[in-house]
């Protein structure tokens, strides 16, 4: 019995290796077949997709856009034709004050004087003026817009008028090349409006170089307050080493005995007696001679 089990156990051991094996390429034998015909599924779809679009449907949408480009096209070339054009009875000149180049400072004041004519008959009226910059190489591309300033000043026949402009570049353009674009809006007295271009020409923006910076300005005002603090420091040591100077110990001075001090009792009356004969030389009586005659008086008394 225990012979059997044995062999049996040894027998499905090897027997159950086998089994997953054929089960699992099996598996996956029906997955493949499942893709191919998924496969085969999708690509009859995408053959429907291109016979549709290939139908008539398709080539009138086409027709639809070609049509509707070439609509636009023509409407671009009227918006051209329609363009403002400048009047032939009018004259413009252009005259830049600050600064007085075509080198515009970034971030600074530009000024600039634009001269009309009027050489017709008809009365014309400046409405607005208006200047831009434009990439140089396409004068289609704006790059900064300027402000629009608005007039509305009637020039009479044979006359002439002045008009200022004002604007100010961005400082991020410093050091590059822009078209300028200047334009002068007008109307005749019926109404019909023109547009001159004063200036359009390529300038250059510079860095601005008149006035004093904020840094410049900071680092002024720092190196005078280092300076004040040596000057504080300096005077401050000064006035210390003369206050130690000053309090310096003064060396003994000898006095010598005074006369008051000095005891003539030593010495015999005859060398007293001149002594007291010597004008200015009078010795001061000694303590033990003021004592002996007070004790002589009280004994008298």
């Amino acid at each position: 019995m225990t012979r059997f089990l044995g062999k049996f156990l040894l027998l499905l051991l090897l027997i159950l290796p086998t089994t997953v094996l054929l089960v699992g390429q099996g598996s996956s034998v029906v997955a493949h077949a499942e893709d191919a015909g998924g496969d085969a599924v999708e690509g009859e779809e995408d053959e429907a997709t291109v016979e549709t679009d290939e139908g008539p449907a398709g080539g009138m949408e086409q027709e639809a856009a070609v049509t509707e480009t070439g609509e636009e096209a023509e409407e671009e070339d009227e918006e051209d034709e329609r363009a403002l054009k400048p009047s032939p009875n009018a004259d413009t000149q252009l005259l830049f004050t600050k600064p007085t180049g075509t080198d515009l400072p970034a971030g600074g004041i530009v000024r600039l004087l634009v001269g009309f004519t009027n050489t017709g008959d008809k009365d014309f009226i400046v409405e607005t003026m208006d200047a831009a910059f434009r990439y140089p190489q396409d004068y289609s591309f704006y790059i900064q817009n300027f402000t629009v300033v608005k007039y509305n000043t009637v020039v009479e026949p044979k006359r002439q008028a002045t008009f200022e402009y004002v604007f100010s570049p961005s400082e991020a353009f410093h050091s590059r090349p822009f078209g300028l674009t200047v334009n002068l809006n007008y109307k005749d007295s019926e109404g019909q409006q023109f547009q001159s271009a004063v200036f359009n020409e390529t300038i250059n923006v510079v860095e601005l170089e008149d006035g004093l910076d904020g840094e410049t300005f900071f680092l002024y005002v720092f190196l005078a307050a280092v300076g004040v603090l040596l000057l504080v420091g300096a005077q401050q040591l000064l006035a210390t080493y003369g206050k130690k100077r000053l309090s310096r110990p003064k060396a003994p001075v000898e006095m010598g005995t005074q006369n008051s001090d000095v005891d003539y009792d030593w010495l015999p009356e005859e060398t007293l007696q001149e002594i007291k004969r010597s004008p200015g030389r009078s010795p001061k009586q000694s303590p033990r001679q003021r004592r002996s005659k007070r004790q002589q008086g009280s004994a008298e008394d």
